[in-house]
């Protein structure tokens, strides 16, 4: 698919969380009632949201443009007086057509985007609260920590969290992968994943005047946020900054293409009239002749430009390479998916009207995900699908053989790498109950979870139409557990349904549907035929 084609399923894809999310009013930040806190680099003053403590923008980090530019992070510059902390802060540089949204409270993106957003029911530093640490989607080259979706008051006020959302720089800032073009020692590898780790050692530093326990820290995040997670727990320089794990929808089981990656690297170079290998006059470039650069070197599709790499230092090793001990095995971990991916995530227009005669070929190459290749018969696969599901429609097949081969299949690795050396229990999830909007043909899509996370349906996004009951019956469930699972490291909680551990054998999963219960390897005989293509 092309650049446009992204674009237009993302628009589609966005329409669900950002785009029709002010149809109910939000919370107003009252900042003349907000409360003074004192950071490492200055006194910050926030606001109150719904009797929620909120503190918008917080810098962890010093700007990153200029001489910064793909460098490791810098602290932050101490300030005088009392910062106002009611607006949100710069979002990371990233091209119009492909951001989440455009909030009207927030600064403009720049480069000067290493802040945090803090909710907390009050900011007693004797209160100890679990702390949860957001990390957005995206991919690796959109997005923000001030998304309307995971606002963060009633997590905060019903569940007695801290939760932190953090801004870091991606796509070409954040993410581009230079090999050997640029000098030895001019520029860091990773340098998003390095912000990530800053904003964590701001947490373990600061967080217990905002009422939270920096010894309890569970960083959590969906689609690309599950994998900027999944690294973090492979990176030396994150052991010890946080406690337990959450990875939603989004497993980093290998770093990315560091051949790909390179050459948009070299085409940026080109298309800025920069000779290869002057990363000081890359530098020496605004941000928007950067951002323009990187648009043309990635053919309009920023999300596949760059990404996570493992470069052998930042991050040493895949994150669940098979040959490989799991990492931070002493770290409980929780982790799932939903039912129907990649409804969204850039079908192909066919994909819902296929027929199943079509099938096979349009899973047999140029599909969005690429799972099988060109030369690969898929009508085995197909019909194996179909003895399955004996009562569904060509496109469900579509959707749930590309579900399964994806986000299915990489679940699985993670899953059993933890059994084969986690010392943590693991807690696996499938997120089952379907959005009936456009007909319901998106059924449990990608991002399902989110309003019952953050316990946002009553801001009724696109996803939710009018399955506002139902979001929140569901977001009465999720939501609780998450919560729990941050506090001790086990979801469990009395009046919810019980979720066993992942062990052999069992491979338990809560599935969440209006009846939510545990299941043995609901997925089992679906990723059962998926293995034989691999």
């Amino acid at each position: 698919m092309d650049g446009t084609g992204l674009a237009a399923s993302r628009r589609v894809f966005l329409a669900g969380f950002s785009a029709l999310a002010a149809s109910v009013p939000l919370g107003g930040l009252r900042a003349a009632d907000g409360a003074m806190v004192q950071t490492t680099a200055g006194r910050v003053r926030g606001g109150m949201d719904r009797g929620v403590h909120v503190f918008r923008g917080v810098p962890y980090g010093a700007p990153t443009g200029g001489a910064n530019r793909w460098r490791a992070p810098q602290p932050r510059a101490p300030w005088r007086g009392v910062r106002d902390a009611s607006i949100y802060g710069p979002a990371a540089p990233q091209h119009p057509d492909q951001a989440f949204d455009d909030r009207p409270d927030a600064a403009r993106p720049s480069e000067d985007c290493l802040v945090v957003n803090i909710w907390t029911p009050g900011p007693d530093p004797q209160a100890r609260r679990p702390v949860m640490v957001w990390l957005h989607g995206g991919g690796t080259a959109v997005g923000s920590g001030q998304e309307y979706v995971n606002d963060g008051t009633n997590l905060a006020s019903r569940q007695d969290v801290v939760l932190v959302t953090v801004n870091h720089r991606l796509n070409a800032f954040g993410y581009l992968w230079f090999d050997d073009l640029a000098p030895a020692g001019s520029v860091d590898a990773n340098v998003g994943q390095l912000d990530l780790v800053a904003a964590l050692a701001w947490v373990r530093d600061n967080i217990a005047n905002f009422g939270g326990d920096p010894g309890n820290v569970t960083i959590f995040g969906q689609s690309g946020g599950g994998g900027k997670v999944s690294a973090l727990l492979a990176m030396p320089a994150a052991r010890g900054l946080f406690h337990k794990a959450i990875l939603q929808s989004g497993f980093s089981v290998t770093g990315g293409n560091k051949l790909a990656f390179r050459e948009v690297t070299a085409k940026l170079f080109d298309a800025a009239g920069v000779a290869r290998g002057n990363v000081d006059g890359l530098r020496a470039l605004t941000t928007e002749q950067v951002q323009a650069a990187y648009w043309t070197a990635s053919n309009g599709v920023p999300l596949r430009g760059s990404g996570i790499v493992t470069d052998g230092v930042v991050l040493p090793r895949d994150p669940f390479d098979p040959n490989l001990p799991v990492p931070s095995p002493d770290i409980p971990l929780l982790l799932g998916h939903t039912a129907q991916e990649t409804t969204v995530l850039f079908p192909p227009p066919e994909a819902f009207t296929v027929s199943w005669e079509g099938l096979p070929a349009l899973l047999g190459g140029g599909n969005a995900l690429n799972l099988y290749g060109a030369a690969r018969e898929a009508g085995p696969l197909v019909e194996g699908f179909r003895r399955l599901h004996p009562q569904t429609s060509p496109s469900d097949i579509y959707f749930a053989i590309t579900t399964a081969g994806g986000m299915g299949r990489n679940a699985r690795i993670v899953l059993d790498k933890r059994l084969a050396g986690a010392t943590a229990p693991t807690y696996q999830y499938l997120m089952a109950w379907k959005t009936h909007v456009q007909d319901g043909r998106l059924g449990a899509t990608h991002g399902t979870e989110l309003p019952m996370v953050f316990d946002t349906a009553q801001q009724r996004f696109g996803l939710i139409g009018n399955d506002q009951a139902q979001f929140q019956a569901m977001a009465d469930v999720v939501s609780p557990m998450w919560a729990q699972f941050a506090r001790t490291g086990n979801p469990n909680r009395p009046g919810l349904p019980e979720w066993p551990e992942y062990r052999r054998g069992e491979r338990a999963a809560m599935v969440f549907d209006v009846q939510s219960q545990a299941f043995s390897d609901p997925l089992g005989p679906e990723l059962a035929l998926i293995e034989r293509y691999y």
